[in-house]
């Protein structure tokens, strides 16, 4: 099958999805708890961006894939995404490989719908797996017919993998969590900052691995910054996931609404002060602002998977570049500012494309934004934008004549999942 037949596939899911946008937004809301507004917000991006495989053409046409005619990849997919999901599934069967998808259980209904919709147009090259995600991987890299596995998830449930994978001689794709820092200097357009702030780290209440999660804000800005934020803060709308005007909804996973009460404990024990929000209520995490933490705290340390902005001030540009580089993951950066803040976004970038590392590599970052919304700097991602970071946010580990090696840095599921042709 040639690129163009898969495209046209590609094109033609992207016109059912929009189809059934209502459909996938109530299944949204019912398993997920995602606000109306996410989810509507959602189903037009990936539609819209399914289209942009027109512009990956020139480097994915002549591509074959990675274990030849017939072989296929297996894909876990994380709770937090719906719509977005089809953007990882189509990718690594745009260069010809069948694709095995397992969601999670928290989207069983999800599931079966996107089933229900692929299923006229792609056939058995694209299939849908329930039951158990440990069964499922541990399946895939006994299977001689798979030749990859992809995962999104959390780096502690994978990293007991490494010995098995590394026996399979299969390559194994992991996108993980971050902890990314939010970096503000005096002389940045402060109102750009806190629209994509505001928008970044709210949105989904927090349920994203690329939403920022450590603000850091030059001292002499600071509490200013602050006062103006938890004004933005005050005006999100929380409530039922249902009701179109809601902004904020409850978090979905039980483990992640557990761990933001420790960090909120842990940020009070320590001196922290917070200045919104701090309340939860089963399951709904009143938007947060928290002051004055410090990079020993457990929000600072641990992902923070809901509405929660922990916050800290900084002095020079040398302290910043070292506290953000300080942590074992390292997914994505935003900085906002003039030369000096350019400066800091350059020390912390890492390469264009994933490499060889001789081990975890900590402190690089594997999407850098200077003055950008992470609207503008995640446009096309999976597609034609390699996503992926650092240190313990993700990883590829491959077998190369007959030597194991890890790579690490943004990285794209077709490329990696396939061979020049």
């Amino acid at each position: 099958m040639s690129f163009d037949t898969r495209f046209d596939k590609v094109l033609h899911l992207s016109r059912e999805l929009a189809k059934s946008k209502d459909r996938i937004v109530d299944l949204a809301v019912k398993n997920l708890q995602f606000t109306v507004k996410d989810s509507l917000m959602e189903v037009d991006l990936v539609t819209e961006r399914l289209s942009m495989y027109e512009q990956a053409r020139e480097f994915l046409a002549d591509r074959i894939p990675l274990g030849g005619s017939g072989s296929s990849v297996s894909l876990i997919l994380s709770y937090n995404g719906t719509a977005w999901l089809n953007t990882a599934i189509t990718s690594i069967y745009m260069v010809g490989n069948r694709v095995n998808v397992k969601f999670s259980s928290k989207g069983n209904d999800v599931m079966a719908l996107t089933r229900d919709i692929y299923r006229p147009i792609f056939g058995d090259a694209i299939s849908f797996h329930q039951g158990n995600g440990k069964s499922f991987l541990e399946a895939s890299l006994k299977d001689p017919t798979v030749s990859a596995v992809a995962v999104f998830g959390f780096d502690g449930n994978i990293m007991p993998y490494q010995r098995a994978v590394e026996q399979s001689g299969k390559k194994l794709i992991f996108e993980g969590p971050g902890q990314d820092p939010f970096i503000v200097f005096p002389d940045a357009d402060l109102d750009l900052a806190l629209d994509d702030l505001v928008t970044a780290k709210y949105i989904y209440s927090g349920q994203t691995c690329t939403a920022p999660k450590r603000i850091l804000v030059h001292r002499s800005i600071y509490t200013s910054f602050l006062e103006r934020l938890v004004e933005r803060v005050k005006q999100l709308i929380v409530g039922d996931p249902a009701d179109p005007r809601t902004d904020v909804s409850p978090v979905a996973s039980d483990l992640a609404v557990s761990m933001i009460a420790a960090q909120l404990d842990d940020a009070r024990q320590k001196g922290a002060e917070i200045l919104v929000g701090g309340t939860i209520e089963g399951n709904l995490i009143f938007p947060t602002v928290v002051k004055n933490c410090t990079d020993d705290m457990l929000g600072m340390r641990e992902e923070v998977f809901g509405p929660v902005a922990f916050t800290s001030s900084f002095e020079t540009p040398e302290e910043v570049v070292a506290r953000a580089k300080n942590h074992k993951y390292g997914l994505r950066a935003a900085v906002f500012g003039g030369a000096t803040a350019k400066e800091v976004a350059d020390a912390l970038r890492g390469e264009d494309y994933c490499h060889p590392v001789p081990d975890y590599t900590f402190g690089r970052f594997g999407t850098v934004a200077h003055n950008e919304p992470r609207s503008v700097s995640w446009q096309g991602a999976l597609i034609v934008k390699p996503i992926g970071g650092y240190g313990y946010s993700g990883w590829i580990w491959e077998t190369v004549n007959g030597r194991f090696r890890i790579k690490q840095g943004a990285k794209l599921f077709s490329v990696e999942t396939s061979l020049p042709g």
